[in-house]
């Protein structure tokens, strides 16, 4: 078991607990509790600021990147007006340890899920959870735990996934496989489970990256484990057997697994679950492939193959639900591929052609955005041959490319608000890009100063900002390899 601790940073000072178990399991395990013993489920707000919503989870409230908040400042022909040379204003900005994610905020809270490092090369380290003022940034609490977490391709060894919050509850999952729920008021622990431990787990390149979603009373998670005494992964040379926990839904008030399904192994895409058809369906881009399934049974439907025969390609963008249509994306060899979902299976609406170079669209770590019959994202596996592009939805037609030069070229994330893009570039550059299926239409742009350094003016964002921007209240938050900043993007009125 791996020690851990919680403590809880307030007005009133600092308190320590004792280690937790391995799973804590309150009375009422194996079935939803009763109302009146539940945990208690409310979480009183610290917003001022009036307008907005919340953003629980990875990519936001509606899973795809896109915020429904409007009030981008503009000129009096209804144009938006560019952002000044410094950029939006800075709010505040703090320093963060180790990971690729970015937070997830809740009544006014936002949680941001890191690892500390003692000392360098230090065999144990810190994945901590940092729960902070939205609007200010000051540490409310923190949760702390163990990891020993390496990665196998050197890349850093902090989480990958969002936070998920609901309620009065905060899910975080580690790239050690480390499963916790916690109370979001104060960090309590509520349950845990050392998933890679109990289903088996044989470690992927980067360790755990799916970020899990909340159906029901189910917190639904791709695990991937393996038979006892399977090979690890160079091993086998990839060849890794499941053993049916592909996908595991747990109780999510007790962390009781309710069901599991699927010998896919896991990916980095995060899990997708909506509305086909008047009816609830989960979407999981697994290591090999498309999984659809019922969510609140788990019962399987369909599995496509999707995947670079490569043995290192890993799939990691989100897919894109429209209607019925279901499209994913990998980078390394074969490109992107739509399926039109008719009752309990699919019909193939297009996909790349697996012997031609050029492809439609070849998303790597981001997850591309559907508007008005066109998707927009990043297409590409390098900066050396990544680029920004638009393409035809029904038909993968490429509308158009912008190919950055020089040592601009990179990849990026965007986020939709208000007719406009955000774009988060890995080498720190922010862009506002009016949304147009014709052209690459670029309203302002720039790199962020860091405010502590005021003698030789260095960048606040530093490679890699591969986290996708999140947006609430108005208030917009970015990051970089070691460096978090909060943005006023729409004004309060």
């Amino acid at each position: 078991m791996i020690p851990q601790t919680w403590r809880t940073v307030g007005l009133l000072g600092l308190s320590v607990l004792a280690p937790l178990a391995a799973v804590l399991t309150p009375p009422w395990a194996g079935a939803e509790p009763p109302a009146k013993s539940r945990p208690d489920d409310t979480l009183s707000t610290l917003w001022t600021r009036q307008a907005g919503e919340d953003w629980t989870t990875f990519l936001g409230p509606t899973g795809d990147s896109k915020s429904a908040e409007t009030g981008l400042p503009r000129s009096t022909d209804g144009s938006v007006t560019p952002w000044p040379k410094e950029g939006p204003r800075l709010v505040w900005t703090k320093r963060v340890g180790t990971g690729y994610g970015i937070g997830s905020i809740s009544r006014g809270r936002y949680f941001h899920f890191d690892r500390h490092d003692p000392r360098a090369r230090a065999p144990v380290g810190k994945a901590r959870l940092t729960c902070m003022h939205a609007e200010t940034g000051k540490e409310l609490w923190r949760f702390e735990y163990d990891t020993r977490y390496q990665d196998l391709l050197g890349y850093n060894n902090g989480p990958r996934c969002s936070p998920v919050i609901e309620g009065n509850r905060v899910y975080i999952y580690g790239a050690d496989g480390w499963l916790h729920c916690l109370r979001a008021s104060d960090g309590k622990p509520i349950w845990n489970v050392d998933t890679a431990k109990v289903y088996g787990v044989v470690q992927n390149f980067f360790g755990v990256g799916s970020t899990p979603v909340i159906e029901g009373n189910l917190l639904v998670c791709m695990v991937g484990g393996s038979p006892p005494g399977s090979p690890q992964l160079y091993a086998s040379n990839g060849n890794v057997d499941g053993n049916g926990s592909g996908i595991v839904a747990f109780d999510k008030y007790t962390g009781k697994e309710v069901y599991k399904i699927t010998d896919e192994l896991a990916s980095y895409a995060a899990l997708k679950t909506t509305n086909v058809d008047g009816r609830r369906w989960g979407l999981a881009f697994c290591r090999g492939g498309l999984l659809g399934f019922e969510p609140s049974s788990g019962k399987l439907y369909f599995r496509y193959p999707w995947r670079s025969k490569m043995l290192e390609s890993v799939n990691a963008s989100m897919p894109v639900v429209v209607g019925n249509d279901v499209l994913v994306s990998e980078c390394y060899e074969i490109g992107s591929s739509m399926l039109t979902i008719k009752g309990n299976t699919y019909g193939l609406t297009w996909k790349d052609d697996r012997r031609k170079r050029e492809k439609s669209l070849r998303c790597h770590w981001n997850t591309p955005i559907y508007l008005d019959g066109y998707l927009y994202g990043c297409s590409g596996r390098n900066k050396p041959d990544a680029d920004l592009r638009c393409i035809e939805w029904k038909t993968g037609k490429v509308q158009w490319v912008k190919v950055f030069p020089g040592f601009l070229r990179e990849r990026s994330s965007l986020l939709y608000v208000d007719g406009h893009f955000i774009y988060q570039g890995e080498l720190g550059v922010l862009r506002l890009i009016k949304v147009n299926p014709q052209k690459y239409d670029v309203v302002s742009e720039v790199v962020l100063r860091d405010p502590e350094v005021t003698d030789s003016p260095q960048a606040l964002l530093r490679e890699p900002c591969w986290a996708a921007p999140i947006l609430s209240h108005g208030l917009l938050y970015v990051r970089g390899e070691n460096r978090l900043a909060c943005l006023e993007l729409i004004p309060e009125k």
